[in-house]
Parts: C-alpha cells; sequence; structure tokens
C-alpha cells in the first residue's frame, strides 16, 4: 500500500511516499481501507519533530481517516466487514499513522460513522470533539458570549459552530476579507479584524462595554492579552496553544491589574482525557450525532491526493486555507 512516511522531523520535505506491505489485522483488531484523511495542525508537529506525543521514527503522520473495514481479526464481534467507519488516533495508542491506504486497529477504536456522514466531513469530527471538550472545560460558568480568534481556522469552526448551537453569540476574528466571509457563512455573528491592537475596544463596542464570557486563544502572543481585556467580569480564557510564542505580558500581573472583574485563565488540550475514554468518545459521538443531525456542518473541503502530502504541508504551514484539507489515497 501507499504511505507518507518520515524517516526523521524537518520541513515538508521530510514527507515520502512509500510503499508499504498491506497490514494484516491481528486477533481483536480490524482493517481499515481509507476513503478520506484528515490533514491539520498535529501532523505538522509531528512532521517536524515538536510534538509532546510524538510517535516513533520512522513515523506515519496522520490523525484522522475515514473508510471502511475491509478485513477482520480472529475474535472481532463489534464490527463487521463493510461497515462505515472514523479512525481517529486520540483512541490508539499512540499518534499518527492516518496517511496510508490502509491502517489496522484495535475493534474498540472505530466510531461507526452514520450514512448521512460523507467520509470526506468526517474527518473533521475531531475538530469537533475538541470543540465539544473545551466548551465543557469552564468550569459550568454562565456563558451568553464567546470570542474565537482566527474564526476560519479548523478548530475554531469547530467552535463557532458549537456555540452557536448551544444558543451563545460568537465573535470571531479574520485577517483577510476572505476569511471574514468564510467565518460568517460559518456561523460567526460578528467578525473583526484579527490585529491584538484595537480588538479589545472592538468587542468591548460590540457587548456594550460588558466584553465576552469565554475567548479561545490559539496564537498566544499579543492576542493572549488582548482577549484577556476583552472578557466579561467572572469571564475565562482558554487558551489552547500558542503559535506565535508565549504571551507578550505578565499573564499574573495582568490579572490584578483586572482584578475587579475577577477572570480566569486556563490551558486547555484534550490529552487531559487520554486516560477517559468514557468522557473522550462520549464527546465524539456527540459530535457525530450534532453533524448527522444537521445542527453542525464539516467546513469547506480541500482535496489533494495523497501523494500530495508535501503540498498540504506547505499550505499547512502558511495557514492561508480556510477550512478542512483532506487527502484522498
Amino acid at each position: 500500500m501507499k504511505a507518507i512516511q518520515l524517516q526523521a522531523p524537518g520541513g515538508p520535505e521530510v514527507l515520502q511516499l512509500v510503499e508499504l506491505p498491506l497490514p494484516q489485522p491481528r486477533a481483536g483488531e480490524v482493517r481499515v481501507k481509507a476513503v478520506a484523511i484528515g490533514a491539520g495542525g498535529p501532523d505538522v508537529l509531528i512532521r517536524n519533530g515538536s510534538y509532546k506525543w510524538m510517535p516513533p521514527m520512522p513515523a506515519i503522520p496522520g490523525n484522522e481517516m475515514s473508510g471502511v473495514v475491509d478485513a477482520i481479526g480472529p475474535g472481532v464481534s463489534a464490527l463487521r466487514l463493510g461497515q462505515r467507519v472514523l479512525v481517529s488516533a486520540r483512541e490508539l495508542a499512540q499518534r499518527g499513522g492516518c496517511y496510508a491506504e490502509a491502517i489496522c486497529v484495535p475493534q474498540a477504536a472505530p466510531f461507526v460513522l452514520p450514512d448521512s456522514i460523507r467520509f470526506e466531513d468526517a474527518v473533521s469530527l475531531g475538530n469537533f470533539q475538541l470543540a465539544l471538550a473545551m466548551l465543557s472545560s469552564n468550569g459550568n460558568l454562565p456563558a451568553t458570549s464567546i470570542l474565537v480568534p482566527g474564526a476560519a481556522g479548523g478548530v475554531a469552526t469547530a467552535l463557532v459552530q458549537v456555540a452557536r448551537d448551544r444558543g451563545l453569540r460568537v465573535i470571531g476574528t479574520a485577517s483577510t476579507p476572505e476569511k471574514r466571509s468564510f467565518a460568517l457563512a460559518n456561523g460567526a455573528h460578528e467578525v473583526i479584524e484579527s490585529d491584538p491592537q484595537g480588538l479589545t475596544e472592538k468587542v468591548m463596542q460590540l457587548t456594550d462595554g460588558r466584553g465576552v464570557d469565554l475567548a479561545f486563544d490559539h496564537l498566544g502572543g499579543a492576542l493572549f492579552i488582548a482577549c484577556l481585556r476583552a472578557l466579561a467580569p467572572c469571564g475565562m480564557l482558554v487558551s489552547y496553544n500558542i503559535v506565535n510564542g508565549p504571551p507578550a505580558g505578565d499573564v499574573f500581573q495582568e490579572l490584578r491589574k483586572l482584578l475587579g472583574r475577577s477572570l480566569a485563565v486556563r490551558t486547555f488540550s484534550i490529552h487531559a482525557i487520554d486516560a477517559d475514554a468514557k468522557q473522550r468518545r462520549g464527546l465524539m459521538e456527540t459530535a457525530i450525532a450534532l453533524m448527522a443531525e444537521g445542527r453542525v456542518r464539516a467546513p469547506k473541503i480541500t482535496s489533494f491526493a495523497l501523494s500530495e502530502a508535501r503540498r498540504v504541508h506547505e499550505l499547512l504551514d502558511s495557514g492561508g486555507t480556510p477550512g478542512k484539507i483532506v487527502l484522498q489515497p
């Protein structure tokens, strides 16, 4: 079978299209033949060697695959041949492994897909699972509004939709007119410029001086402080990545300056529930149900052949493609 593999971390050039033996399922395993493979940020971290949960080298990136069960090992009773499924590396012993024409996984790992969800859309479900987890991490803080920077991004589009489904007012940010239009079409109520300078003032104007109850920052740097200042009393800032580096200022000192608002900061990683299969799988089942019912929808899909993985990673590095990138074997 064809797969994308890297022998050592580096830039997109380290991704190699290789021919590997077709894996055969062992006892308790099934083989899933890929129809669609998701490409996203964690794959970049695996490729450049900065992922905290790195698979051993040589490694196959890829954390989401949808397809059909095409082989079953001895003792398998949970799945049947021909069944439509989603494989998430969050259910596997190690991350990665999905940039391939097929993968063998324990029978308990895949999620059954209803016919109403297209294979190409299914590989976005991990972002909705993540969005559900983040929105559940606010300690039952009463919330009516949220701020979602980079609202045209993969995780952000899921956050926007899940929050809107819950009746929250969603304010997003976007860096270009194209991304602004994309975010509005995806469900954001308002979209403002992404420049940290002026962001706080614009959020306060939109909320009549109150601020938002929740803000979700994946960039860090100057944006982190701007989001913090845009919070309403008793609001919470959730930091789920720091693409632009650590906050550009003393966070504790800033919190003390804003003491009268009683603000909170949470760092979030879905790895916090790695050991809680019931919660983790429950969040994914909820995401599948929301998509099947039409309450959330997958973002715009941009498709590439599996052999174009290098080109895809160049696009991921540049951050210039709204929606979800899908590799097709």
